[in-house]
């Protein structure tokens, strides 16, 4: 499936509490061939005709994207993108870790820990590395200069299944503050979106002292019950609210699942590759800025290079277990953080949200950007925009 580095030296070696082992993605011709053979022997549901993504993901988009999987997708490609950047595993709490590390040539660089959601991966982030840790080569300033970590969540990607229960939100932010402690790092930012714009949240909880900033493209908040909560609504936010509406009415029946009954689910994802695509593509579809093809905002082997990585890592299942653990701990919720300043990029294709006057009461936000473009996935869909608003908001925090 994947296989580890040999343990080399200097980079294997103790730091702090953590051994930290090279790692290479390489997964086996056999398993390439065999999601090759599963593809062309999918028993195809029938679907009403003209219905559309009415019931659920399109017919005719996932026979489509399912024929580029087995015959053009080119997995080697892709495997060797992600191996273009230095990975390590590590135990943390009792559960193995991948992550990627890409420290910046200029060694005063802010470290920033990346982490992505469901149904996410690492491969977002692919296109955000470069900027970050080289922001001259890309018109940008020498101070703007990350060293950037990456990690799997646990039970996500690399990182593997999970082996034990507990492993919520907050555990997870637990764990990423061992692992940036680990490096070496006193001082750090964090960035997400999804799941990972809560783990951001939550280490403003966990580590105040050594986080100097969150960063997220994820904002969730109630209207705290004030009689301006609804006052002098934009156009866009009525829009947003609107999807947002939608969202809590028709788009909610995978978090129904997979925060139940990830045991159950997991058979079927794992065992049928177009059922897997199925699962994250309807996902995509509904949650980016698209003209009403999923390509229109993602690429195809975007797309396709997230699924195989759920596919040949077998973590479909243990990464729904995530809103197993996470919803019976209510660490969806994230605490106050006013210790920690907290900057927003809105995307307005975003599934959730929240107006600034809703959380300025527990959060410190020194920043927010609205855009007139891009969904959930901010990654994948506007990587320039994201990169630029990450710079902007830690300019004022090294």
């Amino acid at each position: 499936m994947t296989t580890p580095s040999q343990p080399t030296s200097p980079e294997n070696r103790p730091v702090g509490r953590l051994a930290l082992d090279p790692f290479r993605i390489d997964i086996p011709d056999a398993e390439i061939e065999d999601l090759s053979r599963r593809i062309t022997a999918t028993r195809w549901p029938e679907e009403i005709p003209g219905s559309g993504w009415t019931y659920g993901a399109e017919l005719a988009t996932i026979r489509r994207l399912a024929e580029h999987w087995a015959t053009d997708y080119d997995w080697r490609a892709h495997e060797a993108v992600l191996n273009k950047f230095p990975q390590f595993t590590t135990e943390i709490l009792g559960q193995r870790l991948h992550f990627i590390h890409v420290r910046s040539p200029h060694d005063d660089a802010l470290p920033l820990v990346l982490t992505h959601g469901w149904p996410g991966s690492v491969s977002e982030f692919t296109q955000l590395i470069d900027p970050l840790v080289n922001p001259e080569a890309h018109g940008a300033r020498r101070s703007d200069a990350f060293h950037v970590v990456i990690p799997s969540l646990p039970g996500y990607g690399f990182s593997g299944p999970t082996t034990a229960p507990g492993w919520d939100i907050r555990r997870s932010a637990e764990a990423w503050a061992t692992l940036m402690a680990g490096l070496g790092y006193e001082r750090y930012g964090a960035q997400g979106g999804d799941w990972g714009s809560m783990l951001t949240r939550q280490l403003g909880d966990v580590d105040p002292d050594h986080l100097v900033g969150m960063h997220v493209n994820l904002v969730i908040g109630l209207p705290p019950g004030r009689p301006d909560d609804l006052e002098d609504l934009t156009e866009a936010e009525g829009v947003r609210l609107a999807r947002v509406n939608d969202y809590m009415t028709s788009g909610q029946g995978y978090v129904a699942i997979q925060s139940t009954k990830p045991q159950t689910l997991a058979y079927g994802l794992l065992d049928s590759p177009v059922g897997l695509l199925s699962w994250i593509i309807e996902k995509f579809w509904a949650w980016t800025d698209n003209d009403g093809r999923v390509e229109d905002a993602v690429s195809i082997d975007e797309l396709l290079t997230n699924v195989s990585i759920y596919w040949f890592t077998r973590t479909a299942g243990s990464s729904a277990r995530m809103y197993f653990e996470s919803m019976a701990t209510m660490s969806v919720m994230a605490p106050p953080t006013t210790r920690v300043p907290l900057g927003v990029a809105s995307f307005p294709k975003e599934v959730l949200m929240a107006r600034r006057r809703w959380i300025e009461d527990t959060n410190q936000v020194v920043h927010w950007s609205e855009f007139d473009r891009g969904g959930h996935f901010a990654a994948l869909e506007e990587p320039d925009l994201l990169v630029e608003d990450i710079r902007t908001f830690f300019r004022t925090l090294r």
